[in-house]
């Protein structure tokens, strides 16, 4: 499978799942893997889940994320949800080389969606010269999210081992895009076949969408989830989680809707094209990536 491209249809609309590259989180920078995606998982209990999933616990020393952005044309807009890392490592910045290789330049791109405020979804707003990317664009973020950014709450809340560089993006990312942004703040259709959810805790206006068209519907849950496991340990929160409390219900209310619905999934860090359907297991559920449902 093309690891940097991948196009399917949704009813009437046609998508791409687009990789920004990949980028590998290991110390010093970051915890071990197993801290960072799962910081309040019982030792033993994480140990036995891990070897289940073919990793082996005491040799688990990095994961390599792929950073998946999604375009949607349905046919009168072309919406682009994230703008990837841009020059957070060499191995990311991928995004518009690849919608470009996909038939799309960046002045085609009339709304730009972003889920949320970290590196890797807004890093890709502006170029080297501070000029946006999507110059054609309005912008859309939930209004909580912008406010964190952007009013100084950030500064005040964040851990201090991340805030230097999550503040630098945002400090470059988001100003730019002021004059062409919509605040939402409620669910509600921003365009025929393109819904906003409410999804807060990995950072507090965390935005997941449902994408509808014919029948057919595909829930961008962004960074609700950031590893298979957490679909199996619903509990098990990330390092990276602003408020666990509420990440696990929102997990809990956007995976039970998945499964309730069928509705493909695509979520941000998930192994390329990062597409696939959350299936019920007992209480929890379970991730099946596209090309192995039956």
């Amino acid at each position: 499978m093309n690891t940097d491209i991948y196009q399917f249809k949704l009813g009437d609309f046609q998508c791409i799942a687009v990789s920004d590259g990949t980028h590998i989180y290991a110390p010093p920078t970051f915890p071990l893997p197993a801290t960072f995606l799962f910081a309040n998982a019982p030792r033993r209990r994480l140990e036995q889940v891990l070897r289940e999933h073919d990793l082996q616990p005491e040799q688990w020393s990095e994961w390599t994320s792929p950073y998946i952005c999604l375009l949607v044309n349905t046919g009168e807009h072309k919406v682009l949800v994230d703008t990837g890392a841009g020059d957070l490592a060499p191995s990311t910045g991928k995004l518009l080389r690849n919608l470009q290789a996909s038939g799309i330049a960046p002045e085609d791109i009339d709304t730009v969606i972003i889920t949320h405020g970290h590196p890797d979804h807004i890093g890709g707003n502006v170029d080297s010269e501070g000029r946006l990317t999507f110059p054609n664009a309005r912008y859309v973020m939930w209004k909580d999210e912008w406010d964190f950014w952007t009013s100084g709450q950030a500064e005040a809340k964040l851990d201090e081992h991340v805030r230097e560089v999550l503040l630098d993006f945002a400090s470059r990312n988001l100003p730019p895009i002021q004059g062409q942004l919509e605040h939402i703040d409620l669910e509600t259709e921003i365009m025929p076949g393109i819904s906003t959810l409410a999804a807060p805790g990995h950072t507090p206006g965390h935005m997941a969408l449902s994408i509808t068209s014919k029948g057919n519907q595909l829930l961008c849950i962004s960074d609700m989830v950031l590893h298979p496991i957490h679909l199996e340990q619903p509990e098990w929160h990330a390092a990276v989680d602003f408020a666990p409390e509420q990440v696990i219900a929102t997990r809990r209310r956007l995976l039970k809707r998945a499964a309730t619905e069928k509705a493909l999934v695509l979520a941000f860090h998930f192994p390329f094209p990062g597409l696939g359907y959350v299936v019920q297991k007992e209480d929890t559920w379970q991730w099946q990536p596209i090309g192995t449902t039956s």
